[in-house]
């Protein structure tokens, strides 16, 4: 099951943030827009159930 964690603004971000938390070892999925966008519309990242204390601690330490 995976849960929505947090949105950002640009599918760049999310891309950013992606990369940020496979270094700490934590899968994400990037949900774009329903209708088929370009990268500047907003995104949401959603991390495994279990996992949202590793993405929260991810967030801590920056």
């Amino acid at each position: 099951m995976w849960v929505k964690f947090m949105d950002v603004p640009d599918g760049y971000a999310a891309e950013t943030w992606r990369e940020l938390f496979n270094q700490e070892a934590l899968a994400v999925r990037i949900v774009p827009p329903v209708e088929v966008g370009s990268m500047r519309d907003a995104r949401e990242i959603w991390v495994p159930d279990g996992k949202t204390h590793v993405a929260r601690e991810v967030l801590n330490k920056i």
